[in-house]
């Protein structure tokens, strides 16, 4: 196989341009059904989708290879990338599939797994799949036409997921008399995130609600945070929500506007479970991306932060590897592994707000306790994503900046798993020199990588 098909978080890409194209949805469908079917047992998948336009065609490719291989399709429409890994764990299916970009605008769109336990699949386990759907004579092992599996869909399938939410939330607590904006970005959680939190007794205040199929992301949810900034301040309230399309990661924003990223969220959430000695090791695990003011708040606190490849798979593989029950990234993706397997905005959410409940203190008290080192993180287009060892003159600059930076910051270069950009990060304690240094690594790769 000449190119690999899945990228850090499954395919993804513009629709119909490779890999995002009818055809490579209904081989995959064919090919995992393959993969996954074992004897006659009859085999299910569990199918979920963000709001995009093109979550239709997706969907109705894959459901036909699904069931041409013998798997039995089990379809919820849009739902959280969350809410399909907590399904099929439920429903004890052997496969769960999201379709969806997460944060990514309406043109493109993805299709992630989910094994039978609720956890992304490893890579050796893509790429197997992937040598299915690439090879060029594929010799389908079709099964005998009674074995041929159905669709059908899951109308409940909403209720299960907020009724799974509610009971990650405190039996004795309630939300009565909380205002809360919730942003959920024209995707997959406008169904049912207003629910849980309504159920809950709180007032929310609904923004990125109404999708159309083609404004998913846009001017809205977690990568636009000040819009929840500017209306907690409006309607003064309580804490500000913003999710991605697809619900799995979560941006916070106080009662004052301030905007809260997942190093702060985490920070206030590994305090609180290492007062209740409820944090293994004392160990948070989160991603290179992560600032170093949370190291220090870990080390300072006898705790430790174990770092990973960017990804919340690579973060979740770790946590299973150390027994770790807190981890997460800077953009959002927080796990809790005592209530799911993967990234859950609304559970992290919920979490939160339980902390802010039992300690009855605002969210901006409790988020003072992190104070993050300046940190600029840009985006460069590059025409190879050849490895940065082989550009001598781009190590170079590296060199020079983090010998600047006096072992008083840090310097981070790599590539977009979905994209073709080289991410540039840079942290020390002076605003204007960070800057300064992203602009001078940006230069070297524009000049060397293109």
């Amino acid at each position: 196989m000449n190119q690999r098909l899945f990228g850090t978080d499954g395919l993804r890409g513009q629709v119909n341009i490779f890999p995002m194209t009818p055809e490579i949805a209904l081989r995959l469908g064919l090919a995992a059904g393959q993969y996954f079917r074992n004897g006659n047992k009859r085999h299910r998948v569990v199918i979920g989708k963000d709001t995009r336009l093109s979550g239709y065609v997706f969907e109705t490719a894959l459901t036909s290879g699904f069931c041409a291989n013998g798997m039995d399709v089990i379809l919820v429409g849009p739902m959280p990338t969350p809410a399909i890994s907590f399904l099929t764990r439920s429903m004890r299916a052997d496969l769960g599939v999201v379709i969806s970009a997460s944060h990514n605008p309406f043109m493109d769109n993805g299709i992630k797994f989910f094994d039978r336990n609720g956890f992304k699949l490893p890579d050796e386990m893509e790429d197997e799949i992937a040598e299915l759907v690439m090879a060029d004579n594929s010799d389908w092992d079709y099964p005998q036409p009674e074995r041929i599996g159905k669709a059908q869909r899951l109308a409940d399938a909403p209720g299960r997921y907020i009724v799974y939410l509610k009971n990650s939330f405190s039996q004795t607590l309630t939300l009565d008399g909380m205002k809360i904006v919730l942003d959920c970005a024209n995707g997959a959680a406008y169904g049912v995130a207003p629910s849980v939190f309504e159920e809950l007794g709180a007032k929310v205040i609904k923004v990125g609600m109404d999708p159309d199929g083609v404004n998913i992301n846009r001017q809205c949810g977690s990568l636009y945070p000040q819009v929840i900034s500017q209306k907690v301040l409006e309607v003064g309230a309580d804490i500000g929500l913003a999710l991605d399309g697809d619900a799995d990661r979560l941006i916070v924003c106080d009662e004052k506007g301030r905007v809260l990223d997942g190093d702060q969220i985490m920070a206030i959430s590994a305090l609180e479970m290492m007062e209740k000695e409820n944090l293994p090791k004392g160990m948070l695990v989160s991603t290179v991306m992560s600032n170093m003011a949370l190291e220090l708040f870990m080390k300072e606190r006898g705790g430790t932060l174990l770092r990973t490849p960017v990804g919340d798979r690579y973060v979740v593989e770790a946590m299973r590897r150390e027994g770790a029950t807190l981890g997460g990234e800077q953009s959002g993706h927080l796990i809790y592994m005592d209530h799911s397997t993967t990234g859950d905005g609304l559970l992290a959410a919920l979490q939160l707000l339980r902390i802010m409940c039992e300690k009855k203190q605002p969210i901006s008290e409790l988020s003072d306790l992190l104070q993050p080192f300046p940190q600029i993180l840009k985006n460069v287009h590059v025409e190879r994503k050849i490895p940065f060892e082989e550009a001598p003159k781009v190590m170079a600059e590296v060199a020079r900046v983090e010998k600047a930076l006096e072992g008083k910051g840090r310097v981070l270069l790599r590539y977009s798993g979905t994209e073709a950009v080289a991410r540039v990060m840079v942290e020390g304690p002076d605003q204007d020199k960070v800057e300064q240094y992203v602009d001078d690594l940006i230069g070297a790769l524009e000049t060397h990588l293109r």
